[in-house]
């Protein structure tokens, strides 16, 4: 990520978080069609699940789109 962290919003920090998740969800995709073991095959798409729902909530997060994430007034 480009520029200084420390003066990113909590949505940039957040966007930044996904991209580097994105990268590893498809990195495990990629790793299952590499492998031919059945267990391993497993763990990785496990993980990649993981991550699905882990950027599902990060973007819901940075669109404000649940409650828990809405600011109070």
């Amino acid at each position: 990520m480009q520029g200084n962290e420390s003066h990113m919003t909590p949505q940039q920090h957040a966007q930044h978080i996904d991209q580097l998740l994105q990268q590893a969800q498809q990195e495990c995709r990629a790793d299952i069609e590499r492998i031919q073991d059945p267990k391993a095959q497993a763990l990785f798409e496990t993980v990649a699940e993981v991550i699905s729902g882990t950027r599902k909530a990060l973007n819901d997060y940075q669109q404000g789109s649940e409650s828990i994430w809405q600011s109070e007034r």
